[in-house]
């Protein structure tokens, strides 16, 4: 392209400024052979980081069998870093001088740092995010009471499918300075309990023996480490257990728990355990 702008003489100039502290006389201009430079760099830059990740990365991710969160945080930077630099060459290419460009945002940054705290913590917020890796892509997060995967992790926010298939949009910073749950981090399963209360008077090794017969019944229920029971109370009005399990099931875990209280419901109903309602005796003083 550069050979055929020469050779038809159409390396036409848009613009003509003079440099500050240029001497006088001195003139810079933006011209077609610029714009074609700059262009030219953004381009192998894409093609750099695309050949990286595609065919140089990937073979190596393959062989160590690194997990598709760490896959991802190394991409974003790795893209992040091409870019700044082939941005910077860039805009070399088309005759800006950079030492005034770092002067030019630094007094930018002063004034407008205030108006836009939350937006530069957000950014920085992500960079963070993709260094630690305290949140990585396809980890099952909890953010303000809402369950979700997370399914991507930008600059400035990160993208959370929710169990209903919504996708919420979150701002980097709170994953980083408010409480969350990563329900999926270094490790893949979690414990999950059920509650249930039976009659007094009930036979408590029997009710027992059928949660745990119920539990292991149940596929999304993990054979090890094994379920459990835990005698939790005496209650107003019955005896409360809470069955305990393990699953890999963090997204359905609310299916596998309903699932578990139709089958308790039904072990119960042909075992003759009762599953008492709240009752309350009230005495009369001094009524006929």
């Amino acid at each position: 392209m550069l050979f055929i702008v020469n050779a038809f003489e159409i390396d036409w100039a848009f613009y003509t400024y003079t440099p500050s502290g240029a001497e006088d006389g001195q003139t810079r201009s933006l011209t077609v052979s610029n714009l074609l430079n700059a262009g030219f760099i953004l381009v192998m830059a894409r093609l750099a980081s695309w050949v990286a990740i595609q065919l140089i990365l990937s073979q190596y991710y393959r062989n160590k069998k690194i997990n598709v969160g760490s896959q991802y945080a190394i991409n974003q930077l790795l893209q992040y870093f091409v870019y700044i630099i082939a941005i910077l060459m860039a805009l070399e290419a088309l005759g800006f001088t950079l030492t005034l460009i770092w002067g030019g945002a630094a007094a930018l940054l002063v004034g407008i740092g205030l108006g836009l705290q939350e937006t530069f913590k957000d950014l920085f917020s992500g960079v963070i995010l993709l260094f630690e890796r305290r949140v990585e892509v396809g980890d099952v997060v909890e953010v303000d009471g809402l369950v979700g995967t997370v399914r991507r992790i930008g600059v400035r926010t990160s993208l959370m499918e929710t169990r209903d298939n919504i996708t919420v949009i979150v701002p980097n910073s709170r994953l980083i300075v408010q409480h969350f749950v990563n329900w999926s981090h270094n490790d893949n399963k979690a414990r999950f309990y059920v509650g249930v209360g039976v009659a007094y008077g009930s036979d408590t090794a029997l009710v027992k023996k059928l949660l745990l017969e119920v539990a292991r019944g149940n596929a999304d229920i993990l054979r090890y480490p094994p379920p459990f029971v835990r005698f939790k109370d005496f209650g107003a009005s019955s005896l409360d257990f809470e069955l305990h399990f393990w699953s890999h099931e963090f997204i359905g875990i609310e299916d596998v728990k309903s699932e578990l209280r139709f089958a308790i419901d039904q072990a119960f109903r042909e075992h003759g355990v009762t599953i008492p309602f709240p009752q309350r005796d009230v005495w009369i003083k001094g009524g006929q």
